[in-house]
């Protein structure tokens, strides 16, 4: 095998991974899009195994500016959810607050006084 041939495969290889991952963003975005109806997921999925090429293009300039749209909008949900849940560790109840809720827990015969002194032990901890 010589340069050349070795040179060309590389050339293949790399189009051929850079088609799989469009492939792959294509379908990803085609199947979490909520407002497209059943039968054009299917007829898309249809087109892209019959066409594979020609149908990866039409829908990349029919509905590219759109699949970044809802990509965004996946990626800022994703960064407020992640936000909030930070926030609610950030806010969590301090030693105190927790063994006051565990006392009224015992008082109110909700639970044992081994079971306080555990919830004790894990708010002092």
């Amino acid at each position: 095998m010589n340069f050349a041939e070795t040179l060309w495969s590389l050339v293949i290889i790399f189009l051929l991974l850079s088609y799989l991952i469009v492939l792959f963003h294509i379908v990803t975005d085609l199947f979490r899009d909520g407002n497209l109806n059943g039968w054009f997921k299917a007829l898309w999925t249809l087109l892209l195994i019959v066409l594979p090429i020609l149908a990866s293009l039409v829908y990349l300039i029919i509905r590219g500016q759109g699949m970044a749209a809802r990509q965004e909008i996946r990626a800022q949900d994703s960064a407020n959810s992640a936000e909030a849940h930070i926030r609610s560790l950030a806010t969590a109840t301090s030693p105190s607050q927790q063994i006051a809720e565990a006392k009224a827990l015992f008082d109110d015969g909700a639970i044992t006084s081994d079971e306080f002194a555990t919830l004790k032990a894990k708010a002092l901890a």
